[in-house]
């Protein structure tokens, strides 16, 4: 037996058969229980884990539909539209589910209706039982008020004044009864009869694109998963070619003989439909999660799923009849290496709209990163075919500036001399500069920040430097402050 706190006591919340068998019910004190059975087992409500395993039962019935939706605190939506030819029709599929749930140790109870109402209510009062369209009515009316998904404090309004079944409540007059009893009532009886259209709301979006292969023998070893992988892949191709678009991010869901179910996802920086490099990237990912996929009895039903893509650009093939994409192989190396080791794992640079050298580059996951596309060749146009001559930057830019010790320097306005660094004393031996950087005075901190003097050195060894003087002499009483920023090759 359940018990959960409610109105500052604790009460059944649910009970088993054997417990019913005692004459026990649902909102019965605990002290009452006890002092009729003080044998009882009573075990405190763990909401927290009913939710998850109420989730994970939702994720099992995917292998039904993709629209699965969790009703309240115990109970699921199935909208199985379009689908129960796959599994022998509407008895052998709602067969199947109850012999798969009962070997996994639950017992539950189904309803299969035109509609969401008539199908809740069908499996809550009526059993195991199939709803002919037409016939909601039928099954609704001798079935208690509380088959109508109505409020606990209307069905005791109702029932004060006489009506105690939903037939009743059909038979009355629509006018007085909205008047009365508020809209509610009779929305939720015009869905169970299927005047008004009810959607059933599923808890995980719908990949457009999804194959699927059932098998007579369930898999455990990664190979067979790979291959299945290659084949589901293949059929893929050919709905994505009749489209046009190409995979971003793609699913692979495995669903295990007791109920458990994995899943897997990766994403591409380019949209994919090639079976082979697919293939790879799942590999890659099964290899990163090899240790936390429990195959146990095996899996019976492996989906690819496509859950977002976007346009194929095809590219035009040269006269040998091959095509060539110079950044296809990084990015198919960057998604490789991001389905191994995560998203963090690739990133790429971007350059802002910032001239200061901290804020100029900001870095993105690859898949995210902008692409570089190339500008269009405008002919009635001059180009301009100067070369652009850009400053030159270290290799090797620290993310935030190290402060530096400077003795002395050939001229107020000139490089160091020498300077002290991590506890080093580096003597220079040539210099170039300043470059000068001036704060961006449209941020709101710029006024706290000063301009930036910067200088190429090189040490007597050869080794190359880029500091900065922070401040001008002569501008502030505080004496102008050295930092490194970055070093060259």
């Amino acid at each position: 037996m359940i018990s959960h706190r409610q109105a500052n006591a604790q009460r059944i919340a649910a009970l088993d058969e054997r417990a019913e068998a005692l004459h026990l019910k649902r909102g019965m004190g605990i002290a009452d229980a006890r002092a009729m059975h003080p044998s009882i087992d009573v075990v405190e409500a763990d909401p927290e884990a009913d939710r998850r395993l109420l989730e994970s039962l939702a994720d099992w019935c995917d292998r039904y539909t993709p629209l699965v939706a969790i009703d309240a605190a115990d109970g699921l939506f199935l909208d199985v539209t379009g689908c129960t030819h796959l599994f022998g029709g509407e008895r052998a599929m709602l067969d199947d589910i109850l012999s798969r749930f009962f070997h996994q140790g639950f017992d539950v109870r189904a309803g299969l209706a035109a509609t969401p109402g008539a199908a809740w209510a069908a499996a809550r009062f009526s059993g195991d039982r199939i709803v002919p369209g037409g016939e909601e009515e039928a099954l609704l009316a001798p079935l208690p008020l509380a088959a109508l998904r109505i409020e606990p404090d209307i069905r005791a309004s109702l029932e004060s004044v006489g009506l105690r079944t939903a037939g009743a409540v059909m038979a009355a007059p629509r006018a007085p009864l909205a008047r009365r009893f508020g809209r509610s009532l009779l929305l939720r009886l015009d869905q169970a009869l299927g005047r008004l259209d009810e959607a059933v709301s599923p808890r995980l979006p719908v990949a457009p694109l999804s194959v699927e292969r059932h098998l007579a023998e369930p898999i455990m070893l990664t190979d067979e998963i790979e291959r299945l992988v290659k084949m589901l892949a293949t059929t893929l191709k050919a709905d994505l070619e009749r489209r046009g678009e190409g995979a971003r991010r793609l699913a692979l869901l495995l669903f295990r003989v007791d109920g458990a179910v994995s899943r897997i996802a990766v994403g591409t920086s380019r949209p994919l439909r090639e079976p082979l490099l697919i293939q790879k990237l799942f590999h890659e990912r099964l290899a990163a999660l090899e240790q936390d996929i429990d195959a146990g009895y095996g899996f019976d039903l492996v989906r690819l799923s496509v859950l977002s893509a976007a346009a194929f650009d095809m590219q035009q093939a040269d006269l040998t009849g091959e095509t060539r994409d110079d950044g296809a192989d990084i990015a198919l190396f960057a998604d490789r290496i991001r389905a191994r080791l995560g998203d963090s794992a690739v990133l790429k640079p971007v350059a802002v709209e910032s001239h200061l050298p901290e804020r100029a580059v900001a870095t993105h996951p690859y898949a995210e990163a902008p692409q570089r596309l190339s500008a269009p060749k405008q002919p009635d146009k001059i180009q301009d075919t100067r070369p652009v001559l850009r400053p030159e930057r270290p290799i090797r830019l620290f993310r935030s500036p190290e402060p530096i010790e400077v003795p002395a320097t050939e001229m107020p306005e000139g490089p160091p001399l020498n300077f002290r660094w991590r506890r080093a004393l580096y003597r220079v031996a040539r210099a170039e500069g300043p470059e000068r950087i001036a704060p961006e005075w449209w941020r709101e901190a710029a006024g706290q920040e000063a301009t930036r003097d910067y200088f190429r050195i090189e040490d007597s060894d050869g080794r190359r430097y880029w500091l900065y003087r922070q401040g001008l002499y002569g501008a502030s009483q505080a004496a102008p402050r050295w930092f490194m920023h970055g070093v060259f090759a």
